[in-house]
């Protein structure tokens, strides 16, 4: 093999890593670079309406697929797209900001460019993007450059956290050997402590052995740090019921149709039969959890027993002892394989998961939509392998209320809780969605006032012929900021947008748009088998009460209102 530029080594390390898309948007520091994506067989660009929703839809691409790519200029790009960046932190998703700046002389003689300060100073967004992801670099020299892009990406993904490529424009055509490309990154976790991890194999298998009544807690690190495989095989394995924090519903290979699963545990919000099932073990087998307010009801965890073994992606905690340097991951394959773990096992009988049907709200055909008869119904709509993304708010706590069929993924962004998220992270995930199998569904579901922060991305979707289904529950304004405070104040009220026009205005080419705003209009909707079809991109407008949500939110908001207001 010969050689090839920096710039296509670039994208293509990135694509060896099942990255079909670049998403991003054009600067002049960066068109150079962009030139190398379509050197790359299998590698398509594809530019969003801003950088901040490129920091969005790479979130959401990766969620789906594991890891993601975007590009931004110096400066104005990088900058607008730092709070998407910052939400991919917070919550573990991984991916790549590939920054195109300034030359490397122009830096050196601290020429006074556009897209800087003003004052020669040419390290300022580089700092300030080294706040919000797990590992940045700017490229200084050729030589080094590959290590570097190389060990970037391997940071993301073993890390499950997003990091940072500063790119000098001036190296786009620098050549390295091509064949540096046939060696695969290495992906392996660092061992364990061993000492450290026997330690912690023996004092799980023995309070396994002691417990009558455990039941293992799924969170979302389990699904980000991929280790959703192992915790069903401990599942199958044990017998043990388990339940999933809001962050976790949906994840990757965690079925809501098994009989051990308990439901959703949201501490005080849970429905009640959840509550009792999870809070009187004896044993907690935690996997990855995020113990954040709108994650733990308040922080309103209330278990019966301090046997709690918390697993993290970077270390162990059984009871009040802390393990670090024990991974999660390892740490449930070697306790998977174990002989003892059986043996511990042997008369342990599993104790029969008694789930309630979420209740579905009586209501007469001509009744006004009600958010606990939608999201309740919602459930006879969606199909196994669906994509469904729950916007801040309404959505994101609606959505517990909806039992997944098999396979379902879900997506949130409980933690960071930026509101317009979701309408970004839609794109992303439909673009990775079809690049796993073109017929996967991909739902949006998104309050009127949030989607006015990034709504021009349904022109990106359009632009890309993708398919969605984009739910717009229209309830006039920021309902989950009137409960928390201001029900009346005009702070909270958006101005009403025509919600049918949106994709003519998009020139959205095969597109429909519906309205639904009565119980039989929404029920027929869910029934219809050509709706069912994602043949085409579609709006549906749901209209609903000012002040209606979902239960849990109502309690939520109370609690967070509450909180805001202590000293």
């Amino acid at each position: 093999m010969g050689k090839i530029s920096l710039g296509k080594y670039l994208f293509e390390r990135i694509h060896q890593q099942n990255v079909g898309t670049i998403f991003g948007v054009p600067g002049d520091y960066n068109l150079n670079l962009l030139d190398k994506v379509y050197e790359v067989d299998g590698l398509e660009w594809r530019g969003n309406c801003n950088e901040l929703n490129a920091a969005y839809a790479v979130d959401g691409y990766s969620r789906v697929k594991g890891f993601g790519a975007f590009v931004t200029t110096f400066g104005v790009g990088e900058l607008s797209a730092i709070n998407g960046t910052a939400g991919s932190f917070s919550e573990h998703v991984a991916s790549i900001h590939v920054v195109g700046i300034p030359a490397v002389s122009s830096q050196k003689n601290h020429l006074l460019l556009h897209h800087t300060l003003g004052n020669g100073d040419f390290t300022v967004f580089h700092k300030m993007a080294s706040m919000v992801t797990h590992k940045s670099s700017v490229i200084t020299e050729g030589s080094t450059a590959v290590a570097e892009i190389d060990l970037l990406i391997r940071e993301a993904i073993i890390h499950s956290k997003p990091v940072y490529l500063a790119y000098p424009a001036n190296l786009v055509e620098y050549e390295v050997d091509e064949s540096l490309l046939d060696t695969p990154l290495d992906l392996s976790l660092p061992p364990n402590n061993a000492d450290a991890e026997e330690e912690v194999l023996n004092g799980v298998i023995d309070l396994i052995s002691k417990a009558k009544k455990p039941v293992i807690l799924i969170d979302s690190c389990c699904a980000r740090h991929n280790c959703t495989p192992e915790a069903r095989q401990l599942i199958e394995l044990t017998k043990f019921g388990f339940a999933v924090t809001p962050m976790a519903k949906g994840a990757k290979d965690i079925f809501e149709d098994h009989e051990g699963y308990a439901g959703v545990y949201v501490g005080d919000l849970s429905y009640p039969d959840v509550k009792e099932y999870v809070e009187s073990a004896d044993l907690i087998l935690s996997l990855g959890a995020i113990l954040s307010d709108f994650n733990t009801g308040s922080f309103s965890y209330s278990y019966a027993t301090k046997n709690v073994v918390e697993f993290h992606s970077d270390y162990t905690k059984i009871k009040a002892a802390r393990y670090p340097e024990v991974q999660m991951k390892p740490t449930l394959q070697k306790l998977l394989a174990s002989s003892a773990l059986k043996e511990a096992l042997t008369n342990f009988t599993p104790v029969p998961v008694k789930r309630v049907p979420l209740p579905l709200e009586t209501l007469g055909p001509d009744a006004d939509l009600t958010q606990q008869w939608f999201w309740t119904k919602l459930s006879s709509f969606l199909q196994e392998g669906d994509v469904v993304i729950s916007e801040t708010g309404t959505s994101s706590f609606g959505i517990i209320q909806t039992d997944f069929p098999k396979d379902v993924l879900g997506i949130s962004q409980v933690l960071w809780g930026s509101i317009g998220y979701s309408v970004g992270a839609a794109f992303g995930a439909v673009v990775a969605a079809e690049e796993i199998d073109p017929n996967k569904r991909v739902l949006l579901f998104v309050g009127d006032g949030s989607l006015q922060l990034t709504v021009q991305e349904i022109s990106a979707m359009a632009r890309n012929h993708k398919n969605p289904y984009l739910f717009v529950l229209n309830n006039d304004g920021y309902t989950i900021e009137r409960l928390i405070h201001g029900e009346t104040a005009t702070y909270n009220d958006i101005q009403p947008w025509d919600h049918q026009k949106l994709l003519d205005t998009f020139k959205a080419d095969n597109a429909e748009t519906l309205r639904v705003s009565k119980v039989k209009e929404a029920a027929d909707l869910f029934k219809d088998e050509k709706f069912a079809k994602n043949d085409k991109i579609r709006l549906i407008e749901v209209m609903l009460g000012k002040m209606d949500a979902p239960v849990n939110l109502v309690k939520q908001a109370e609690r967070s209102a509450n909180t805001n207001a202590e000293n």
